[in-house]
């Protein structure tokens, strides 16, 4: 199958060749034709499967297919970080390249009168973030009148960034007709809630398995005392003469420390996270991508959209509070088909966060300890089964207070180490996970 098989222009099947792309990943066989037809469309697919061409190919022919008569955007684009709007944008501008298509990205983090400066202009394609966006709107620097078409990328991320509010905000602006198209890593229950309220009868499309990881990628894990981390990571680049491998880490700090760590050791390593301005940012990943800097050091926010082509390393240093982070991450590896390899330097605290990823998955990952760098603590093959209060009651023959059933001891149904709330801490953390995106 080819791209021009699809019912794609000339010029957008040129500018894909000109990307030294031939052939169509399964995402884009399912996606375009449906997008093409102008119904609405539900799509989920891992990061990696070629899921922002697409929507971008076919949405790009189907405004070329009737010039813009105003200042438009005659399409939105909502992404929930810089890093992902940037990328995205980046995709218009190239499969555009021999079509008279006018398009812009906004975003927070920076300077917002230059951003004016180009919506006034006039545009056919505008990707923004939902905080950025709705800034625009209230300086009256953009307008929704003329908006043919709806993307919503990475919409689980936007959820989990707290973002519906403003999501629900843009929707109330929008015209009444309009074709929606909406993306995610998943379908997960509170994107088929949003999806009822969004589309229309829409073609569904999913390609991976929900909350799996590609199989392409190889994952391990290595056992070691919290202390010993960034020594053992140290020796694996060293060891493995690693030129390039992305890092997780939880928090900001701690991509800080490990940084300087790093840097300490002799390997050239840098950070990017909610707290560097957009130009430290987009600086890091140009060095990462050019091959000056070896480690780059990131948060999952911070992460999330980077396009990173034949990434052959991830390591997790800290596992992530919430198992999906967990598929998100190596995901960034093994794209497109490509090997990948992903380890996770795991801690015996970390134990519950591994169980969690596990059952997710449905697969126990391979333990590999290093020479030198045994851990204390060993970690479990299998979690424990906790131990259930009212059945031992019952047992004895004893009951909870006053002769009643015990809990079972779990709390709020969640899942092995995972907090109440999966981003950590209810409104008060998508708020501050909103203001690092």
């Amino acid at each position: 199958m080819s791209f021009s098989s699809l019912g794609l222009s000339e010029q957008l099947v040129r500018a894909t060749t000109d990307q030294g792309y031939e052939t169509p990943s399964p995402i884009q066989q399912q996606a375009i034709p449906a997008v093409l037809s102008g119904k609405d469309v539900m799509a989920a697919a891992q990061t990696g499967t070629g899921k922002t061409a697409g929507f971008t190919l076919p949405l790009l022919q189907r405004l070329a297919a009737n010039p813009r008569s105003g200042k438009g955007p005659r399409a939105l684009i909502l992404a929930p970080t810089r890093e992902l709007a940037a990328q995205v944008h980046d995709s218009v501008a190239l499969y555009s390249k021999y079509m008279p298509t006018k398009s812009a990205v906004v975003f927070g983090g920076v300077k917002i009168n230059p951003q004016m400066m180009k919506l006034r202009k006039g545009l056919d394609v505008l990707v923004a973030t939902p905080g950025r966006l709705m800034d625009l709107y209230q300086q009256n620097a953009v307008r929704f009148n003329e908006v043919e078409v709806l993307v919503l990328d990475e919409a689980d991320r936007m959820l989990d960034m707290g973002f519906i509010r403003d999501i629900r905000k843009i929707l109330a602006l929008l015209p009444a007709k309009r074709q929606n198209l909406l993306f995610s890593a998943t379908f997960s229950n509170e994107i088929r809630s949003l999806a009822q309220g969004l589309l229309n009868d829409p073609v569904q499309v999913e390609v991976a398995a929900r909350n799996t990881a590609a199989e392409s990628i190889k994952q391990s894990i290595y056992p070691v005392d919290q202390s010993q981390k960034t020594a053992l990571l140290s020796k694996l680049v060293r060891d493995n003469a690693w030129e390039q491998v992305l890092v997780f880490t939880r928090t900001k700090h701690g991509a800080n420390r490990l940084t300087k760590k790093l840097e300490q050791d002799g390997i050239t390593a840098a950070a990017i996270h909610g707290n560097k301005s957009q130009g430290a940012r987009t600086r890091a990943l140009a060095e990462f991508k050019q091959g000056d800097i070896r480690v780059l050091v990131a948060t999952d926010i911070a992460a999330r959209g980077l396009d990173i082509k034949q990434l052959p390393q991830v390591v997790n240093f800290e596992l992530p509070n919430v198992p999906e982070d967990y598929v998100h991450r190596i995901g960034r590896t093994g794209r497109a088909g490509e090997s990948g390899h992903a380890l996770s330097l795991v801690s015996a605290d970390e134990g519950k966060l591994l169980a969690g990823i596990e059952k997710l998955i449905k697969k126990q990952l391979p333990r590999k300890e290093v020479e030198g760098f045994e851990p204390r603590n060993n970690l479990p093959l299998k979690p424990k089964a906790k131990a259930d209060p009212a059945r031992a009651r019952s047992r004895n023959g004893r009951g909870g207070a006053n002769g009643k059933p015990a809990g079972n001891g779990r709390s709020f149904g969640g899942r092995p180490g995972e907090s109440r709330s999966r981003n950590g801490g209810g409104q008060r953390g998508r708020s501050a996970q909103r203001q690092s995106a």
